[in-house]
């Protein structure tokens, strides 16, 4: 069977997400996160999107229903997904696949890009220079290397029984990693999208394919009207940096 439609949703805000964005703002060296990342769990605000995302999830229960749910194992994802589901009224149960984790910092992780500059100026250094996409932090991951296992998983869904939509629970960067492999993007196309475009939390990022091709189209990008629908509030907390942890 092969899988016409794909819905991204990033994760709602977590408490991780306004440490960071508070530290980042503050050029302090360390986010203060209280959890390791794959305990780390929504915000009040994180848990309304969620509901919000429910809500939109029951206004389309009389058409289009997903085939599949898919989550990543990180509790934040898991949490958006649970509560969404609890609020749509659908019956449904959703699969946890650990390939479609956050991208993993290494030595970097909770720390700020000033704190980064300010500890490991020759990674710094580094990363300037083989650029966002190939740097790998020591202990952790280059973008190439969260592409492989997207690949891995796509090809897997590709093979299972799902017939209509499958949605998919992740990050800001596995959303962006899934448009460089399903529209066919170069380094350079996807970095400067990246540059330009936020992932907002708990938005839905639609993709279609006819049968028979190879790439998709982007039909729908982080959708954010089912938030304002219900008065959540909307938050970007933009971009994988290489050093905030998502």
């Amino acid at each position: 069977m092969t899988v016409s439609e794909l819905w991204l949703v990033r994760h709602g805000e977590s408490t991780a997400n306004i440490l960071a964005s508070e530290a980042q703002a503050a050029r302090l060296e360390v986010i203060a996160v209280e959890h390791r990342d794959a305990d780390v769990p929504l915000s009040p605000t994180g848990v309304q999107q969620a509901e919000a995302l429910g809500a939109w999830l029951a206004e389309n229960a009389g058409g289009t229903v997903p085939s599949a749910i898919w989550s990543s194992p990180y509790l934040r994802a898991q949490q958006t997904v649970s509560v969404a589901l609890g609020v749509s009224g659908l019956n449904r149960s959703f699969l946890v696949d650990e390939r479609l984790r956050d991208r993993e910092l290494g030595i970097l992780d909770t720390l700020t890009s000033h704190g980064v500059d300010q500890r490991y100026p020759e990674e710094a250094a580094r990363r300037r220079w083989l650029g966002k996409f190939y740097y790998r932090p020591p202990g952790g991951e280059a973008w190439t290397d969260v592409a492989l296992r997207i690949r891995s998983f796509l090809r897997d869904v590709d093979a299972g029984e799902a017939s209509g939509p499958v949605l998919i629970a992740a990050h800001d960067a596995v959303v962006l990693v899934f448009l460089y492999l399903c529209l066919g993007w170069s380094e350079q196309e996807l970095l400067a999208f990246a540059a330009d475009n936020t992932v907002l939390n708990a938005s839905i990022t639609r993709l279609t394919r006819r049968p028979g091709d190879r790439f998709w189209t982007l039909e729908v990008f982080s959708h954010g009207e089912h938030l304002e629908a219900v008065g959540a509030p909307v938050t970007e907390h933009a971009g994988d940096t290489d050093v905030r942890p998502r």
